[in-house]
């Protein structure tokens, strides 16, 4: 920034826009790395607290592909699928930090897919890399803060990503866990609760529908 404001450097627009784009990028990355140092302190301090509603997942997955290079990721998100019972907000930047990280791992030319599916009463959303994959006893690990395994092809932040999903994962009332990739990589297999009754108040309905039923 400095020998930009130099005047005695003279840029050409073409060099002008690279260093731009690059304090841009640095940028960026500083302000995700305070995102998750924030969040990882509130998940530490138990201070997260979830404003669950009804949304459909195309409501936020899209947001959560800011962060990453336009053609970086592919999307299998039918209409079709329930909606689910998450805060919008903490799905953003669990979605986030797990495409960024996916990203960061996959060969260059190679993008990554997020796919949703439904299952019973919950809604599944895959993650799927084709980086150098994650061995079965370093999984868990992952998840720890800090933990970071392997070189990044595209640079690798401190380890505070995939910490951070979990745990806003779990505040939510779903789960993160990790998988291989058949062919190889790593998965990401993301379990959020379908919207709907809560199953006392479904067993309750199902009970009042009962009788009426008989008397038909």
């Amino acid at each position: 920034m400095t020998s930009l404001r130099s005047e005695d450097v003279e840029w050409s627009e073409e060099d002008r826009a690279e260093l731009l784009a690059g304090i841009e990028e640095g940028a960026d990355r500083l302000d995700h790395l305070v995102g998750n140092l924030l969040d990882m302190s509130r998940l530490q301090t138990g201070t997260v607290t979830p404003l669950i509603r009804e949304i459909d997942l195309d409501e936020v997955v899209p947001m959560a592909l800011g962060g990453v290079p336009e053609g970086s990721v592919g999307l299998d998100v039918p209409e079709t699928l329930p909606m689910v019972a998450v805060d919008p907000g903490l799905l953003e930047r669990a979605m986030a930090n797990l495409v960024e990280n996916a990203v960061k791992y996959s060969p260059s030319g190679t993008p990554v897919l997020v796919a949703a599916s439904a299952l019973a009463d919950r809604v599944e959303v895959r993650v799927v890399d084709r980086g150098p994959g994650v061995p079965d006893e370093a999984k868990d690990r992952i998840f720890e803060p800090f933990q970071r395994h392997g070189d990044a092809p595209r640079g690798a932040g401190v380890g505070l990503g995939l910490a951070v999903a979990r745990g806003f994962a779990e505040a939510m009332g779903g789960t993160l866990d990790a998988e291989d990739t058949p062919g190889g990589g790593l998965t990401m297999v993301l379990t959020l609760r379908a919207a709907g009754a809560r199953p006392e108040l479904r067993r309750a309905a199902e009970h009042t529908a009962e009788p009426e039923r008989q008397a038909s």
